[in-house]
């Protein structure tokens, strides 16, 4: 099977999958009646946050922030020449296949940019992360790989009504700024947009003082 027909037959069934991830937010925020919510979403989290408001609308929701979010599309296309490889997500599915623990491991080294000069990320978070990765399902872990890279979030980010924040490093060897942070804040009308010099895509743990000081000021 080429590539050219993959990408072009299973951009149906990797929007289905983030519609469901958008529909099951939207039944807890419905069920728990939850209101004026600030929605944080951070990378495939990202685009989680985004399809729902471009399918349930923005009653429910306050403000929105996109932290190293795959928004608007992480795949490379005609259309979006910055995004990645179809190679670069096959990688991954063969990774998470052929040895999910190694895969795991060896996927904190750039998460949390622990391969740059001066890098200063503890075995711990290391740790912590490999052991998040090891309690997901194979299968569930899998099939997202198609959704979070293969969806295009553009008109659902455009759909956005209420004031955002737009979080990213500028070093995100996992989403790359250029087909990310910076289309993302630009389809985002009125999103402020804040990079983090040198950030990996695992700021919420290689940056989280400076990431807790600005969450606190949008919410402010």
């Amino acid at each position: 099977m080429s590539n050219k027909y993959r990408i072009a037959h299973i951009d149906d069934i990797a929007q289905g999958e983030m519609d469901t991830y958008a529909d099951d937010l939207a039944e807890l925020l419905d069920q728990l009646d939850i209101r004026d919510v600030t929605l944080i979403g951070h990378s495939t989290g990202g685009g989680e946050v985004a399809r729902y408001v471009g399918r349930h609308g923005t009653g429910r929701v306050g403000r929105i922030v996109l932290v190293g979010s795959v928004t608007p599309l992480m795949l490379k296309t005609d259309a979006n020449p910055e995004g990645l490889p179809i190679t670069a997500f096959d990688e991954i599915r063969a990774g998470v296949t052929a040895d999910r623990s190694q895969f795991f491991q060896d996927l904190t080294t750039p998460f949390f940019g622990a391969d740059r000069p001066g890098a200063q990320v503890s075995q711990g978070v290391r740790d912590a992360f490999w052991l998040q990765g090891m309690m997901g399902g194979l299968m569930n872990e899998f099939e997202c790989i198609k959704a979070f890279s293969e969806t295009d979030f553009t008109e659902d980010l455009k759909a956005f009504d209420v004031p955002a924040l737009v979080i990213h490093g500028d070093d995100d060897q996992i989403v790359p700024i250029g087909a990310s942070a910076l289309q993302s804040a630009k389809l985002v009308k009125n999103a402020t947009l804040k990079i983090y010099e040198g950030g990996p895509h695992g700021l919420a743990d290689t940056h989280k003082d400076q990431l807790n000081d600005d969450l606190l000021e949008f919410l402010s």
